[in-house]
């Protein structure tokens, strides 16, 4: 969807040209490094690396392993870059879908190997471990200890207590020669504050073996208790869950699948990024308890195993993400890419860069986010260039776009203070952001959802559903309906609003402005700008201005408040579904919809039998066609092929939107 509330089809582009363009080296070879002068990199010392919350200086001998210093392109080189990605996607030029091997991609847009060399050799002085530069040549991964990093790169590693756990950290920006600023950007990051995983847990359902249906069990649900016992949503009634088949028929790919030649994704790789390895099981679990049929999933760890990290949602996060794309696109093959997170480096940003740089697969989905001023100036370069060499690859990137609103840097705090911010990894203009909707359901379950379940999908979806922006807090225009009070004011700040469950966070589908990918110090007032509007966003709800917005689709992701959100098969915290359907998770948030948007695309893939790239050049476009839309009660997929979803929200600057099923025949 287009923010603003428009959501956008998928039918697109035809096949490949091949690639015939020379090579470009052009050295920035740099002088000696060993200078007095320094470049201090401002905006690299993560908000929480306070002095209040400073224990002390690490030990000096404390392992960094897995640093990833970033590498940047001169404008020139980057201007070449950006033309030749418009030109992948222009039908009339020599380059549609001339898509590079991320060799070829650092050959012709990355540092020259004398820079690289240089670098490299600079690092080797200072002790550190060189592990190579990326294919790509993006950034260069090196590892090391404190004491290294404090002589390197003028900033000590310090131990800080936030709410209760223990992180390292820089204390400060990093510096590095002057004569190396103009090829290094700097690191990644120093610290292990986490990148976090964008769901949010229900609790634990069962099913009635009478007639099928779900029923909230909150003497396993780990939180406490959003609803009653074998109650669901705000008017404590039955659950009515999104399963595989469900969501086909919401969506409409079931014709799809059940066309002579099935679009079902065969054929088609999806990775996921990870950093929790998972049960095997879980994966075929549900399958077999849904009525899908056996699938690949293949486990690929990128360094050593990172273990399962169920108790930091890492593990369900996997398990939602694999389950879910595999689920839409029910005969793809999931290739799920684990790393270990280190001291220094999150296993996510290992394994998205590990996936783009091995050319893995043409789809990736990755649920995982920090606000652009958590992710840092070098972080969000970092990403920002990682996703440019995807689309450069013909790789499309689904990234969530958070369960905050439009406060991610507030995610799990009472409030908001940090101002408006989106998601750093999704904000890029070279990925797809999908945000979340809700079902516009409560006033009318019966008009769409069976009271039985089908007894081998256990499906109960009658047609599509109509949305709305997902927005669990007590600005939700549905809530208002509900008590029959009309003004959110009051309401907000009312005891009475105490059952609503997250009255008081920001919850719901995340969006907005891109705004801080650079700043000078750890606050928002400190903020340097986001990206620019690119050229293929515009239309119908585009804020007439200059910024890149989020999200640009979107598809139900809600958390239970109209009693719907999705299951999960995951064994380690939860009794786990063990090839039954006795206890699953319920679970929402963009990290449900964007698999499930990536498993979408997988069919478009197999349609066109061709990698899209960025694929939102086409998805805008497409949103402009006449009569392309339809309004927010459907049904898609008969005259038009998007749905426009704009009711929903009173208070919350973020409106989201829903895609239609294309029709691909």
């Amino acid at each position: 969807m287009v923010f603003g509330g428009r959501g956008l089809s998928l039918a697109f582009l035809l096949i490949a040209s091949s690639y015939a363009q020379s090579e470009r080296v052009v050295s920035t070879r740099l002088p000696n490094v060993d200078g007095p002068n320094l470049a201090f990199l401002s905006g690299n010392t993560y908000r929480f690396a306070t002095r209040e919350l400073d224990r002390g200086a690490a030990p000096a001998k404390l392992l960094l392993n897995r640093m990833l210093l970033v590498l940047k392109r001169n404008p020139e080189r980057e201007s070449d870059l950006n033309k030749f990605i418009d030109d992948q996607q222009q039908k009339s030029s020599p380059n549609y879908h001339a898509w590079l091997s991320p060799e070829r991609f650092g050959q012709q847009f990355g540092p020259s190997d004398q820079d690289i060399k240089m670098i490299t050799s600079w690092l080797t002085t200072q002790g550190f471990q060189v592990h190579g530069p990326s294919k790509g040549r993006t950034v260069i991964e090196f590892s090391g200890n404190a004491g290294q990093v404090m002589e390197a790169f003028h900033t000590e590693i310090h131990k800080y207590i936030v709410n209760g756990e223990e992180h390292w950290a820089n204390s400060s920006d990093p510096a590095i020669p002057s004569a190396m600023a103009s090829v290094v950007a700097g690191i990644v990051s120093l610290h292990n504050f986490p990148r976090k995983p964008l769901h949010r847990v229900v609790g634990v359902f069962s099913q009635d073996g009478e007639s099928g249906r779900y029923r909230f069990l909150p003497s396993l649900s780990p939180e406490a208790p959003l609803f009653s016992a074998g109650e669901c949503g705000l008017e404590g009634g039955e659950c009515n869950v999104v399963t595989p088949y469900d969501f086909a028929t919401i969506y409409n790919s079931i014709p799809l699948w059940n066309a002579g030649t099935p679009i079902d994704g065969t054929g088609q790789t999806i990775a996921i990024v990870s950093q929790s390895d998972v049960y095997p099981q879980d994966f075929s679990n549900f399958r077999a308890d849904f009525g899908l049929p056996p699938a690949t999933l293949n486990i690929i760890y990128d360094g050593p195993p990172a273990g399962k990290r169920p108790s930091q949602g890492d593990e369900m996060e996997t398990d939602l993400d694999m389950e879910l794309a595999g689920s839409v696109a029910k005969g793809a093959t999931i290739d799920v890419v684990v790393s270990e997170s280190t001291d220094t480096t999150a296993g996510a940003d290992l394994s998205a860069l590990y996936i783009v740089d091995n050319n893995l697969a043409p789809i990736i989905s990755d649920s995982y986010g920090a606000c652009e001023l958590d992710m840092g100036t070098a972080g969000n370069l970092f990403y920002n260039q990682l996703w440019q060499q995807a689309a450069a690859q013909g790789i499309t990137v689904f990234v969530s776009t958070g369960d905050s609103g439009s406060a991610v840097c507030d995610r799990g705090n009472e409030g908001a203070s940090q101002g408006l911010s989106v998601n750093g990894i999704s904000s890029t203009p070279y990925n797809i952001a999908v945000g979340g909707t809700d079902f516009d359901d409560l006033q009318d379950p019966l008009t769409y959802w069976s009271t039985t379940n089908n007894p081998v999908t256990h499906a109960s979806a009658l047609s599509y559903i109509p949305e709305r922006s997902w927005n669990d807090t007590c600005t939700n225009g549905e809530f208002f309906s509900f008590t029959g009070d009309k003004d959110p004011e009051s309401d907000c700040n009312d005891s009475k609003s105490a059952f609503w469950p997250n009255y008081l966070y920001p919850v719901g589908g995340s969006g907005g402005a891109s705004n801080c990918i650079t700043s000078t110090d750890q606050t928002v007032s400190s903020c340097g700008g986001g990206y620019a509007k690119p050229s293929w966003q515009t239309g119908l709800g585009v804020p007439l201005d200059d910024a890149r917005y989020v999200p640009d689709v979107s598809l139900f992701a809600a958390d239970g408040l109209n009693a719907s959100f999705y299951l999960v098969c995951e064994t380690d915290i939860y009794e786990g579904c063990q090839g039954t359907i006795y206890s699953m998770v319920g679970i929402g948030g963009t990290s449900a919809s964007t698999p499930a948007f990536a498993g979408i695309m997988a069919m478009v893939n197999q349609k066109t039998q061709s990698r899209q790239g960025n694929a939102n050049y086409v998805f805008y476009p497409l949103a402009a066609q006449p009569g392309a839309s339809c309004n927010s009660s459907g049904p898609p997929g008969s005259s038009c092929i998007f749905n426009d979803v704009t009711v929903g929200t009173i208070a919350m600057p973020c409106v989201t939107g829903s895609m239609g099923m294309p029709t691909l025949a």
